[in-house]
């Protein structure tokens, strides 16, 4: 399967206890929904069935398959999970999976190209599209109102930034 037939739906963020399960950080909007998504594969290929165990702060404790002690469970620390695209549920048609913005093109309501998206980011005041111009970075709120039109078969985001966002007048 490649890359593209893949969707990041969580990550490993250490353990959690001593018996061997693992602090979960989950990306779906149903968080304890990354189970059913399994198996999930992680970078190197390596699969893991997956039980959440109880929800606690910040995330899920879960048991991974093949995963039976608290080291094992920090060795993964950092770890991003994977389900197949085809797993996952179908979209709105104004709701979009990170995977499918990164390296859009970007371009300004009059179809100059100011950058493209390098990630999507999220701190908790709602996503942030994070768009390499070529010369630096440039972080632009993920709304409706900078963000008119997403064209997914075209590979290409308009934005209507606030005025200044890409130069230095």
């Amino acid at each position: 399967m490649s890359g593209k037939d893949l969707v990041c739906v969580g990550a490993i963020a250490g353990s959690f206890g001593v018996k061997g399960e693992v602090r979960l950080k989950s990306f779906c909007a149903e968080p304890a929904a990354i189970s059913i998504y399994a198996p999930l594969s992680d970078e190197s290929g390596n699969n893991y069935d997956v039980k959440i165990t109880r929800t606690i702060k910040n995330g899920l404790a879960a048991r991974l398959s093949g995963v039976s002690s608290k080291e094992a469970a920090d060795a993964l620390k950092g770890t991003r999970l994977f389900a197949p695209r085809d797993r996952l549920p179908e979209l709105d048609d104004d709701e979009f999976y990170h995977a499918d913005l990164l390296g859009m093109a970007v371009l300004d309501t009059g179809g100059t190209k100011l950058g493209s998206v390098k990630a999507v980011l999220n701190h908790g005041a709602g996503d942030l599209l994070e768009v390499n111009t070529g010369q630096g970075v440039v972080l632009l709120p993920f709304s409706l109102a900078v963000v008119p039109t997403v064209d997914l078969a075209g590979r290409r985001i308009v934005v209507d930034p606030p005025d200044g966002t890409f130069s230095d007048d």
